[in-house]
């Protein structure tokens, strides 16, 4: 029988070689943007990373590049308040968006870059995935399907990356894999394959890698 959402293949080494090559290339910093006018020429493709606030983007960003300190992590939630745009060479853009949920900021800050993260979804043609970040010591919560529901209607492809696999055991990654494919049924804009990884560990990092190098 087939399973609904797999857990993504491991790439070929001829294939991760290349990938693991772009991300040791130029990374850089491109800008912080805080309004929709502030977005970079839409002139190459692009992937972003979204999740809720201290779900592991800034980490898993940092992991992929090799650089520690490329974006910022932070053990406040809802820290990061711009969508951060990365250049991978000239290949394409890495952006970090806000963390969406729980955050430690005023009520109108909030709103206002949640504004600005669902304005970016619907209005960025060169986006070619989002990768939606799940703690996998939590599952998929209320406030991921919202997220989930605005890439649906906004018809941008996303997929489920799980993080930090190295904080749990086996049989509990198990019950949360089976707990996100349920959840994923509901979604039509979800991409059917996910990825499991650990920033501190570096499982999954290559299949990402690849999966993103095979997008630009």
């Amino acid at each position: 029988m087939k399973v609904a959402f797999p857990l993504a293949p491991e790439p070929e080494a001829e294939i991760a070689e290349a990938a693991r090559l772009l991300f040791a290339g130029p990374v850089d910093f491109l800008k912080g943007v805080v309004a929709m006018d502030g977005l970079p020429p839409a002139d190459r493709p692009e992937v972003c990373f979204a999740g809720r606030s201290n779900a592991g983007k800034s980490s898993l960003i940092n992991a992929l590049t090799g650089r520690k300190g490329l974006a910022r992590a932070s053990n406040t939630p809802g820290r990061t308040q711009e969508i951060n745009y990365f250049e991978l060479g000239e290949r394409a853009y890495l952006v970090d968006l806000p963390g969406y949920g729980f955050a430690k900021a005023p009520v109108a800050v909030v709103a206002k870059w949640q504004a600005l993260l669902k304005n970016y979804l619907a209005g960025r043609p060169t986006l070619r995935r989002a990768f939606t970040l799940i703690d996998s010591r939590h599952g998929v919560k209320d406030v991921d399907h919202e997220i989930m529901r605005l890439l649906d209607r906004s018809a941008v492809p996303f997929q489920v990356v799980l993080t930090k696999a190295d904080k749990i055991g086996s049989q509990a990654m198990a019950d949360t894999v089976e707990q996100v494919r349920e959840a994923l049924q509901k979604h039509p804009a979800a991409y059917p394959e996910l990825v499991i990884t650990s920033s501190e560990k570096g499982q999954g990092i290559a299949t990402l890698r690849a999966i993103i190098a095979s997008l630009g």
